[in-house]
């Protein structure tokens, strides 16, 4: 993305302006809402209309947790969707003199592919995101805009991709973009024309579930993945920030889409309300774009672990990696995934608190009884015992049945980053939230956002996109010049 906002791009500071402005600073959640979060069960259903959410005093918003549209930062929840559900809040109870005859909005974090389901199932009562409004989810939920809201999906590339000069010059190339999403359906669309054309199809790929287009794009940008496709406010978002992505204004894959939030198609009372607080938008100003901004640029994003340099470091670790990932049960691709979080894979470095080496360990953590390697300074003791310990957490606190391994793994890196003891207290909040205390994402990562800010997600994450990275690097380049899966 670029730096500076510049004259040229103000025009398109409207929707998006207003999306972040609304957000605002982070607000510390009340003592109401909390307590109305934390005797919620996900696994509730309730179908009913607004006049009876009315009577329950609550409404039940699912939320994708991501970097733009919900997370928590200092206690509060912060995002765009955050900032529009407060205000529709606000829009509810106007007129409402005692605080008890409120209605509140509870936020239900779910994964992407999940909104819809979820809805339907009676287990929220708005999908609170900015959904592209198809012909077939038309057939099963109602959507909400005022006819206000439009976004248009744009071509997404890292800068060192040969630029595109027209819609066509994406035939045969391989398309990134988020799961289950409007994208592959548009897509496919264009493939169809391509066909008519004679041109060869572009090869859309699926991201892993547990990403979000956030996500994606900081693949982009970091040049494990060449090309994606997302909404226009959120690309225009997010070039503030990551340097190294090139957003094409004049490639559309899809042009001024209605987008809106989702409610069951029973729920009319809720819909007409919801479209009479949508056409009371307004432009917004520069300052959300400005807090937002000033809010990323900071951020640790990730590098990209599967450039030629990189690899050929990987050469001299990965058949450690593997001796030791088969003694203790582990992927050896998710070692590495997180070697290179911990160290960049430098063997050399050493953390101000004394963690060494390439895994990043504690003298006195090696030392314990639990794990018990000495001489953590030689590259091969180091990687034994950060694999050691991995497995001793991961085997005294997270082996109940219930979890499974993938979560298994994710709570086992955010228990060697924070430790054992506070992830149980993360999943202990969960639990009260309303949250699956067993699932690290979209559920334990946002009590653990909310207790202790963005450490520990973003590690979990940052690891998650490396190991991404990695089995994409596999899956792409024959395996004789990836060490990560050909040597042994």
């Amino acid at each position: 993305m670029s730096g500076l906002l510049t004259s040229a791009r103000i025009r398109w500071f409207t929707l998006p302006a207003l999306l972040i402005a609304l957000a605002g600073p982070a607000v510390a959640t009340t003592r109401v809402d909390d307590n109305l979060h934390e005797q919620l069960s996900v696994a509730e259903k309730f179908t009913g209309d607004l006049p009876e959410m009315r009577k329950r005093k609550r409404i039940r918003a699912l939320v994708t947790y991501s970097k733009t549209d919900f997370f928590f930062h200092q206690g509060g929840a912060r995002g765009v969707q955050a900032g529009f559900l407060r205000e529709y809040e606000k829009f509810l109870n106007k007129g409402v003199k005692r605080a008890e005859d409120r209605i509140h909005i509870t936020f239900l974090p779910v994964r992407f592919s999940e909104l819809l389901p979820a809805l339907q199932q009676g287990k929220g009562d708005i999908a609170a995101a900015f959904l592209t409004i198809t012909p077939q989810r038309e057939k099963e939920v109602n959507f909400a805009s005022g006819g206000k809201l439009k976004v248009s999906e744009l071509v997404v590339t890292n800068k060192a991709v040969k630029p595109l000069e027209n819609i066509e010059d994406l035939a045969g190339k391989t398309v990134y973009v988020l799961n289950q999403s409007s994208y592959v359906e548009h897509l496919g669309d264009l493939n169809e024309t391509f066909r008519q054309k004679k041109l060869a199809p572009i090869r859309i790929e699926q991201a892993d579930p547990n990403l979000l287009s956030e996500d994606i794009l900081e693949l982009v940008n970091s040049g494990v993945v060449a090309i994606t496709v997302v909404d226009d406010y959120k690309a225009r978002l997010w070039e503030q920030v990551l340097p190294n992505i090139r957003v094409h204004e004049n490639l559309k894959v899809s042009e001024a889409n209605s987008i809106g939030w989702a409610t069951r198609k029973n729920n009319k009372a809720l819909i007409s309300s919801l479209d009479a607080f949508a056409l009371k938008i307004r432009k917004g100003t520069l300052l959300g774009n400005m807090l937002f901004k000033r809010y990323y640029r900071d951020t640790g994003w990730i590098n990209n672990p599967v450039s030629k340099e990189e690899l050929r470091k990987l050469e001299a670790f990965v058949a450690l990696f593997r001796k030791y990932a088969e003694r203790y049960n582990f992927d050896h691709i998710a070692l590495l995934a997180q070697a290179y979080q911990e160290s960049g894979l430098d063997h050399a470095k050493k953390s101000h608190r004394g963690a060494v080496g390439i895994m990043q360990l504690l003298p006195s953590t090696a030392a314990d009884a639990n794990v018990n390697i000495g001489n953590i300074t030689n590259l091969e003791n180091n990687i034994h015992a950060g694999t050691k310990y991995l497995a001793f957490i991961r085997d005294r606190y997270f082996n109940d049945a219930a979890i499974n391994a993938e979560n298994r793994l994710a709570l086992t890196w955010a228990a060697y980053n924070a430790g054992p003891a506070r992830v149980q207290k993360m999943r202990d909040k969960a639990k009260k939230m309303g949250l699956d205390p067993d699932i690290w994402f979209s559920n334990v990562e946002l009590a653990a956002g909310k207790m202790t800010g963005r450490e520990t997600v973003q590690y979990v994450a940052n690891i998650y996109k490396y190991y991404v990275a990695y089995k994409l690097a596999s899956q792409v380049t024959n395996t004789d010049s990836v060490p990560i899966s050909g040597a042994r």
